[in-house]
């Protein structure tokens, strides 16, 4: 029997990520793991901090009947009540566990804001280039996903925002810090987002959500502070997970945490809790809701991915690679050089895929910009070890010596 059009589709164009790191796994085969310089996926490999392990440790010598049980689908009260701190403190709002979804990591919790929000042919306006997989999570629930460009600092064109809002707009999605750009919206631009959103939903009839993806919310770089949301905007809902600020990826914890200003709040939270459960998740997983209760506002040392962002940095200048430089988030988005060290004209965009498999030859690893909507980009990824980032610069060298 055929499988599913849509998955179909979907495996044809599969993630330009996983795809690189499946050809660095199977390089590190054949080269050995030290001499492949693989930048492709965003897997922190800083362990997580000791109180972690400490309360990992405490939790599971406890014999406590039912800990390993169903609870309310949108999670323990105890744990909600506890992110509701963590939200309030650091969006500037008052709000209660009832505020507060436990998911299945930001990726689980977007899914579930999805469901609950969208209906067929409703739309999501993304800054592109974005993350590539919120065309599916986006897809999966019937909407659209709309692509509005950026500035040329990557920071939101919201001109170009406000021309592709329509009385189809359901949400717009933002993402800060960015994945792949390591940008971070200033205040004053998200007040202005707010102003239009405001300005079209009192026009349409129809106030869009704006739903704020953060799970690199703590991974911030000299001095920068990631402004809030929820005070900004009265119908946002934010979705996070402990994935990078506590190097938890593969325990796939996570929350979603509604403004208090949401209309029809009530019904909203109750969408999100319902839809946690039908969309098979049932609930967040019960030992790791526990755990991150108690480590609301701790993080990895966030130094290590500054001390890798100035190595990576000086191997690029000294090669001749250009850059955005990240204010947060651990990836280096950079520009395609133009070919024997000719400059590009103005406009023209290099061919990233080209360089991208160029790059391989020496063994270094990166993702097409393609892949994140923006051609004539690439992304490295630097949550790896300072000593790999440092190796690849003689690769690097030779590299755009042939290029």
């Amino acid at each position: 029997m055929p499988i599913a059009n849509a998955i179909k589709e979907a495996l044809g164009s599969q993630s330009m990520i996983r795809k690189m790191f499946e050809e660095g796994t199977q390089l590190k085969k054949q080269h050995g793991a030290d001499k492949v310089f693989d930048f492709s996926l965003g897997n922190p490999d800083i362990e997580p901090p000791p109180a972690f392990h400490r309360v990992f440790l405490k939790m599971a010598k406890e014999d406590k009947k039912g800990s390993h049980g169903y609870m309310p689908n949108a999670g323990y009260p105890e744990v909600r009540e506890a992110l509701a701190q963590k939200a309030s403190k650091e969006h500037g709002v008052a709000i209660d566990g009832s505020h507060i979804v436990m998911a299945v990591g930001a990726a689980g919790g977007l899914n579930v804001v999805f469901k609950s929000i969208l209906n067929p042919g409703d739309e999501v306006i993304v800054p592109r280039p974005y993350f590539m997989e919120y065309r599916s999570y986006v897809g999966n629930h019937g909407g659209k996903l709309v692509e509005a460009d950026t500035l040329p600092d990557f920071n939101l064109d919201l001109n170009a925002i406000k021309a592709k809002l329509s009385a189809k707009t359901a949400a717009v999605l933002i993402n800060s810090p960015h994945n792949p750009t390591g940008r971070i919206y200033s205040a004053q631009t998200l007040s202005e987002l707010a102003k239009i959103l405001e300005e079209h939903g009192n026009a349409s009839g129809r106030m869009p959500y704006l739903i704020s993806d953060e799970p690199y919310r703590e991974i911030a770089y000299d001095g920068i502070e990631v402004p809030p949301v929820l005070a900004v905007y009265s119908e946002s809902l934010v979705v996070s997970s402990y994935s990078k600020s506590l190097s938890l990826p593969g325990e796939r914890i996570g929350f979603v945490a509604v403004g208090p200003k949401v209309s029809d709040k009530l019904n909203v939270v109750g969408a999100l809790i319902f839809a946690t459960r039908i969309l098979g998740f049932v609930n967040a997983p019960a030992l790791m809701q526990r755990i991150v209760a108690e480590l609301i506002f701790a993080k990895v040392d966030i130094d290590i991915y500054a001390r890798r962002r100035a190595a990576f940095t000086k191997i690029l200048d000294d090669v001749g690679i250009p850059y955005a430089r990240p204010e947060g988030a651990f990836y280096l988005f950079c520009k395609v050089p133009g070919k024997g060290g000719k400059p590009l004209t103005q406009g023209e965009a290099g061919d990233d895929k080209a360089f991208v498999d160029h790059l391989k030859q020496y063994l270094i690893l990166g993702v097409p910009g393609t892949g994140f909507g923006k051609p004539g980009w690439l992304r490295f990824a630097y949550c790896v070890d300072e000593k790999i980032i440092k190796a690849s610069g003689e690769a690097f060298k030779k590299a755009m010596e042939n290029w």
